[in-house]
Formats: C-alpha cells, structure tokens, sequence
C-alpha cells in the first residue's frame, strides 16, 4: 500500500504539468500549436542530418578532386563528380563540362550551378523561418480567443463574482497558447539561422575550390608531390 502511495505521488506532478501546459491550452493548442511543433521538430532533425558538411562539402571528395586536378586528370575529376548531389560535387562538374570555353566560363559554371543549389536548400529551410514567425501569432490569437472568454464569463456573472474555475479556465488558453508559440518559435528561428549559415559557408568554401581546380586544371600537370596536397576545406 505505502509503495503504491509513493507511486501515485511521484506521478501526481507529470499529470499536473500535462494538464496545466497541453490540455488546459484547449483545441488551439492541441490542433494547431502541437502538430506545428511536431513538423518543426522533424524539420529539425532532418536538416541536422542533410545540412552538413560530409552532405555538401564532403572533405575526402575535396581530396581526390584536388590529387586529380594536380596530375591534369580531367576526366577524373569529371566521373568523380558526374553523379555527387553535394554543392562541391555539382560546382565542380559544372566547372569541367565548360573548361573547353575558358577559365572564366568555368568559373561561371560553377558559381551558377552551386548558387542554383544554394537557393534550393535556402526555400527548403525557409519552413522553418515561416513556422518561427507563424507560431508566436497564432499563440497570440489564443490569447486573444481566451481573454474574450474570460470577459464574457465575467459579464455571465452579471456584476457578481465569476466562477473562479470557469474563469481560470479561459485565462489558462490565453497563457498556454502564448506559452506554445514562443515555445515553437524560438528553436524554430535559431535553427533557421544556423542551417543558413550552414549553407552559406559551405557554398563559399566550394565555390573557392571550384575555382582553384579550375586553375589546376587549366595549367596542365604539376610536379608538385601528392603528400604536400592539401585541401582549403577543413573538416569540423
């Protein structure tokens, strides 16, 4: 009996907080608020996952496009890249299928071609800006959606006092949905800005790549020893 008491006990507090933060938040919370928190979350962890750089910049890529590109070996570097989906891998093929025109012509190439890649992922995590800005309004419309309540149950009373639970009821939605919009909002707007960031460093780190195969390979074999070759992308 004594144990089944301190269980009870130890869980009166999750059922407490449960209620107080989901259930008393009402159908803006339940329909609206946690689903968007849901799609944000998941948006998150998949991000987390395709925006980075063994995704994007891969440094073993970076390594043999540079060994090749030394020893003249366009046709390499060209099969290395035919089929890679990263900014490196697609700036780098685009620059060799253009070298014939020109250094400069292949240096455009892969500017276009990374920079088209850039502004794919940039609509990609442009969700998650959209859900950090939408979510603290549509808290607000809840907190709106319960302060009314809380007025008309205070006009119910007919200048008498209202019912305090009817009352705290109404002023819990207006609390609790503002509670899950900022809740949403906030690591919804920081990710935004890192995978942002992401992108931007690793299109400026590909794109400077791109350029110095384009050089390498324009000027033919080096005597240069494959030890000595480095790669200006560093692993983090």
């Amino acid at each position: 009996m004594t144990i089944a008491c301190s269980i009870l006990a130890a869980q009166e507090p999750s059922v407490s907080i449960f209620k107080h933060f989901v259930v008393a938040g009402g159908w803006i919370t339940w329909f609206v608020l946690i689903p968007l928190s849901v799609i944000s979350l998941g948006m998150m962890l998949h991000y987390l996952l395709t925006i980075r750089r063994g995704t994007l910049a891969p440094v073993k890529l970076g390594r043999a496009l540079v060994n090749a590109a030394r020893q003249g070996q366009r046709e390499v570097v060209a099969e290395l890249t035919r089929e890679d989906e990263s900014l490196l891998g697609v700036g780098t093929f685009a620059a060799v299928s253009q070298l014939d025109r020109g250094v400069e012509a292949a240096k455009a190439a892969a500017d276009e071609a990374i920079e088209e890649r850039v502004t794919r992922l940039f609509r990609r995590i442009e969700y998650l800006n959209v859900i950090g800005n939408v979510s603290p309004m549509i808290g607000l419309f809840g907190t709106v959606v319960g302060m009314i309540q809380a007025f008309n149950t205070i006009f119910a009373a007919g200048g008498g006092m209202p019912q305090p639970s009817i009352l705290a009821r109404d002023i819990a939605v207006a609390l609790v949905t503002t509670f899950w919009g900022l809740l949403i909002a906030i690591p919804a707007l920081t990710a935004f800005a890192i995978f942002r960031n992401r992108v931007d460093a690793y299109a400026a780190e590909s794109i400077k790549l791109c350029d110095g195969l384009v050089a390498k390979l324009s000027e033919g074999p080096s005597a240069e020893k494959p030890q000595d070759s480095r790669v200006p992308v560093e692993a983090k």
